[in-house]
């Protein structure tokens, strides 16, 4: 059974940043998990994460730039050597450009702010 152990929000530069952190322990559970998310969050501009279970590993841009959103949440992952867990970040586009870089930025923040 899944379980939110916690989540937050950011903002920067208008746009906000919502991040789920779940235990979870099978692929099913993700595939619920999101599904809610997206009827929740119906006006989200993206609905980025990533996840580990054991050797199952994805992650997923949602739209963003390819490597500027999934990746980074999944690199966070992988450098605290976490294992069934899933980081969903929920972007609401503010009306202000990123970029790639501060794509990368903002994602992988979201993600390491999730886990302190």
């Amino acid at each position: 059974m899944n379980k939110l152990i916690k989540n937050n929000l950011i903002l920067i530069k208008k746009s906000k940043f919502l991040t789920f952190l779940y235990e979870i322990d099978n692929l099913e559970e993700i595939k619920e998990i999101i599904n809610n998310l997206k009827i929740e969050h119906k006006k989200a501009t993206h609905i980025c994460y990533a996840y580990k279970i054991g050797v199952n590993a994805k992650y997923f841009d949602d739209g963003e730039p390819a490597g500027t959103a999934g990746k980074p949440i999944f690199n966070v992952i992988e450098k605290k050597n976490l294992n069934n867990v899933l980081i969903i970040v929920i972007r609401y586009f503010g009306g202000i450009k990123l970029g790639a870089g501060g794509l990368f930025r903002a994602y992988s923040n979201c993600a390491s702010e999730i886990l302190k």
